[in-house]
């Protein structure tokens, strides 16, 4: 047996130097670049790649299998004129003998000067696509599967468990120096580039952590942007159970392009990378983000990679300024009223989504004084389909709208100086002529709505606030419900109580047609109309609580074009009202005392007209509101009359007939007591001129107030008449004496 052992030992070792000699031989007398020709054919046949080996090809058999590949380009062979990748350096080694054992095991492996250049045409092909798909050559057939040949040969086929062991890896390292990708769509007109790419990793060995490092530079044409990027990280895989893990991970750089607008925008990435095959998973947990002033923590999960997968997690945004972030990454913000607003962010929520969608649920979100919750949601992220339910405590909208314009250069302000200038001369005291109507247009032809963006927005809006300060009015228990779809915005609900009233509107905006359509309808219940109606220069000149229902119709898209268009039907009740700087009262007065050839003694009892009830209805025509129902009740006079409100240059004409009772006061003036005689009379006034006049626009009537006087004076002639003749003049001629005056 000894012998038996020492025989097969020297064996063995003679077959060992055989092969070491064999080696030696072939490394040595064998020259691979002598068959480079052999070699671009066989890449030709097999992969239909074009391989240009301009460099030496160097190689070792033993104890390593080494290759080492110099200045080599490959290109499809279909375009072999178009090279989509050269290559500087490629060096391996691997282990000859732990290769029978399915192991391999390497030394370093160094890439450097890789550059790929991808390329799609104009019809969207690329120049890499053929390659590893030859063309089979006519009349041939198929190969056999391994399976199928072994199984001809009558071997027995691999079984599952032999065919799935993977192969074990074991490298030292992998290195890659100043590498470049690039890559260009004809078609679309853009272009990606990453250029020195630097990747080093540590032992690469299933089941152990390896050092990562990534570096590159990026950058993009549409938009334009570069950018630096760093990844470092330690992986760690195992392929039997489909899991991978990148621990430790910190993405860190800088970006610049458009979309900062010249400015830069520094950010880092920190968390641990989860992604398990065999449960379509993937986690990033720990995730810490910041860019610029902001922070922000949170975690990703993302489930059914396989299908279509889902996203969960959660969100933090620390406090931060944000009108200061934004600024920082050149995103300009529009004039607003507080320079300070946007001051104030912040931001908790869960995070639920789809390829196709994002949602933030559960959302807390602080805004300067302002806080929200509710959920603000992309249904579908191709159509920007936004979904938006929030309650809120409180808004001030004032504060991030544009401030006022100073110099309005547009029809508003030739019409302020006609409205001035009427003011002027319109006195108190109602003794100026009747005010000329204004001609002036109010409006300005200014574009207000973003038809095009109307015409694609899909959206869902629900919002409940317990309070919004707009145009300085303060709007309680506020309810907002409005949807958009297929360029039709609808206005489902939005009610509120302002002051001691409440207003509720519905609306419609149909952006289909070349010229938009609006409608709208509306009900005020004792809303405050002081508010509404006085400016920075003047005072309201009407006071009191408004009841409204109306219902309107327009068309366009400037306020102009909506005044100019403006249609429909209005009623309108106003109760505890007061006329202000205007003593309608003193006018009547003065009325009374021409007819009674005396002048009044007492002066005005004020500047202003209380009045207990104004209402009526209004028909509105192309901006033209008009009434014939008007109806008023003040203390010791009660009114009526008709006439237009012409709203494109916001002007009224109206003729009012007032019935009086005359100085009803404990010490009235004697010029003012109406006598039997003018009971049951229509005093007549004309109200003409700008809105903003208020009843400084009325006058009396000269024409009207002569007819009562001939009336008047009729009537006193057909008495002394009556006096005189008696019986002696018959009926018909009384009747004819009368009607003779009433003319």
């Amino acid at each position: 047996m000894k012998a038996l052992g020492k025989i097969l030992g020297l064996f063995f070792l003679g077959l060992l130097l055989i092969i070491v000699a064999l080696g030696f031989a072939l490394t040595h007398l064998f020259d691979p670049n002598d068959y480079k020709d052999e070699i671009r054919q066989l890449a030709h046949d097999k992969a239909n790649l074009e391989l240009t080996l301009k460099g030496d090809i160097g190689w070792s058999l033993f104890p390593w299998l080494g290759l080492e590949l110099t200045d080599a380009t490959l290109a499809s062979a279909t375009t072999p004129n178009q090279p989509f990748a050269d290559l500087r350096l490629l060096g391996l080694s691997v282990r000859v003998l732990p290769l029978l054992r399915k192991e391999v095991q390497m030394s370093d492996i160094r890439i450097d000067g890789l550059n790929l250049s991808l390329q799609r045409d104009a019809k969207g092909r690329g120049n890499w696509e053929d390659v590893g798909r030859p063309a089979p050559a006519a009349g041939s057939t198929p190969a056999p599967s391994t399976s199928a040949g072994n199984a001809a040969n009558g071997e027995a086929p691999a079984s599952p468990a032999e065919r799935s062991q993977p192969i074990k890896l074991d490298i030292d390292s992998l290195i890659v120096n100043n590498a470049r990708i690039d890559y260009r769509d004809e078609r679309k007109g853009q272009q990606f580039s990453a250029e020195s790419i630097q990747l080093t990793t540590g032992a690469i060995r299933e089941g152990t952590s390896i050092p990562v490092k990534l570096s590159a530079f990026f950058g993009t044409n549409q938009p334009l942007l570069r950018a630096r990027s760093e990844l470092q990280g330690r992986l760690r895989f195992d392929r039997a159970l489909k899991r991978y893990q990148l621990e430790g991970t910190r993405l860190s750089g800088e970006a610049s392009g458009e979309p900062f607008d010249g400015q830069t925008l520094t950010y880092a990435l920190q968390g641990e990378l989860l992604v398990d095959l065999a449960a379509q998973v993937a986690e990033w947990n720990g995730l810490k983000l910041s860019a610029n002033q902001l922070r922000a923590l949170g975690e990703l999960k993302v489930r059914d990679l396989d299908k279509t997968a889902k996203l969960s997690g959660g969100l933090s945004i620390a406090p931060l300024n944000l009108r200061d972030f934004l600024s920082g990454i050149g995103q300009p913000l529009p004039p607003m009223s507080d320079v300070k607003a946007l001051g104030e962010f912040e931001l908790v929520t869960r995070l639920n989504g789809t390829p196709n969608s994002l949602s933030l649920d559960e959302l807390q979100l602080k805004l300067d004084d302002s806080s929200f919750s509710g959920q603000l949601a992309v249904s579908d992220l191709s159509k920007q389909a936004l979904r938006v339910k929030l309650k809120g405590d409180s808004l001030n909208l004032d504060r991030y709208l544009p401030p006022p314009a100073k110099d309005t250069e547009d029809a508003d302000s030739a019409r302020r100086v006609e409205v001035k200038e009427a003011v002027s001369r319109a006195g108190s005291n109602g003794s100026s002529p009747l005010p000329d109507a204004p001609t002036q247009q109010a409006w300005s032809s200014k574009a207000l709505l973003p038809i095009d963006q109307l015409r694609k927005l899909d959206l869902q809006l629900a919002l409940d606030l317990d309070r919004l300060t707009f145009d300085q009015q303060v709007i309680d228990a506020l309810t907002l419900k409005a949807k958009s779809a297929a360029g039709v915005v609808t206005l489902e609900e939005l009610r509120g109580k302002l002051g001691g009233g409440s207003f509720d509107a519905k609306g419609r905006i149909d952006v289909r047609p070349a010229i938009p359509l609006l409608s709208l309808q509306q009900r005020l219940k004792r809303i405050q109309l002081e508010p509404f109606l006085k400016s920075d220069e003047q005072a309201s000149p009407i006071k009191g609580l408004l009841d409204l229902q109306a219902d309107l119709n327009t068309s366009g898209n400037s306020e102009k074009a909506w005044i100019d268009g403006l249609n429909g039907t209005a009623s309108f009740a106003l109760a505890d009202g007061v006329l202000v700087d205007a003593n309608l009262e003193h006018q009547l007065c003065r009325g009374i005392a021409t007819l009674n050839r005396k002048v009044p003694s007492n002066p005005p009892g004020g500047k202003d007209t209380p009045f207990e009830t104004l209402q009526g209805t209004l028909t509105l025509r192309n901006g033209v509101a008009s009434n014939n129902d008007l109806k008023a009740r003040i203390p010791g006079l009660s009114a009526k009359g008709d006439g237009d409100l012409d709203l494109r240059v916001l002007g009224l004409d109206y003729r009012v007939g007032v019935t009086i009772e005359g100085d009803q006061r404990a010490m009235p003036d004697p010029a003012c007591q109406v006598n039997e005689r003018y009971v049951g009379i229509e005093w007549p006034l004309r109200c003409r001129g700008p809105l903003e006049l208020g009843a400084k626009a009325c006058r009396l009537d000269q024409e009207g107030l002569g007819k009562i006087a001939a009336r008047l004076a009729g009537g006193k002639l057909t008495e002394k008449l009556e006096e005189k003749l008696g019986d002696k003049v018959s009926p018909e001629l009384k009747d004819a004496l009368k009607g003779l005056f009433k003319q």
